[in-house]
């Protein structure tokens, strides 16, 4: 008598239920990305009125708080991977929204800056952005928001000192 095959099982779907960590609701994560898709649900509307993705206005914003940054330290502080930043770099100065320039130091290095046109689509996005914040902070109490920033830059100093990976990524 020809012995059967043996019947599949679902025993590696129920081990990865069996393993001893917190619900993937409860990640600190997951729990941080849903509070980020949240907040930028709000804000994604104004932005593409104004014909922005959320990467734009993020390296429009990291360029209207300094004078000149170096592409790769731009990359750093828009937390975008360098092979985004450079695409993204490209659309905004084809909408001449940003300036390049060649490093006077080291010429294989490009130096970026906002331009007057970017200036100018910063301050007609900027009454939108502050009206979306002040609903933010209507709807959950200027104390609580404040204490929120303040929570979520603690835990980030105190996890750089950690020496884990500098990673960025391109979440919007």
């Amino acid at each position: 008598m020809a012995k059967r095959p043996a019947e599949p099982t679902n025993a590696g779907a129920h081990a990865a239920r069996q393993v001893p960590m917190r619900d993937f609701s409860r990640s600190l994560p997951m729990s941080l990305l849903r509070a980020r898709e949240a907040v930028m649900r709000q804000f994604r509307p104004a932005l593409r009125e104004h014909g922005l993705t959320e990467q734009q206005w993020r390296i429009l914003r990291a360029l209207a708080a300094i004078e000149t940054i170096e592409v790769t330290e731009l990359a750093r502080t828009a937390f975008l991977l360098g092979p985004s930043l450079s695409r993204i770099l490209r659309d905004l100065e084809a909408r001449n929204l940003i300036e390049r320039k060649t490093a006077k130091a080291d010429q294989r290095r490009s130096m970026v800056s906002i331009s007057k046109e970017g200036v100018k689509l910063m301050a007609s996005v900027a009454p939108s952005s502050e009206a979306i914040y002040a609903e933010i902070t209507q709807r959950f109490g200027a104390r609580k928001l404040a204490e929120l920033q303040e929570m979520l830059g603690q835990l980030e100093l105190c996890l750089a000192s950690t020496g884990a990976s500098d990673d960025v990524t391109d979440e919007t």
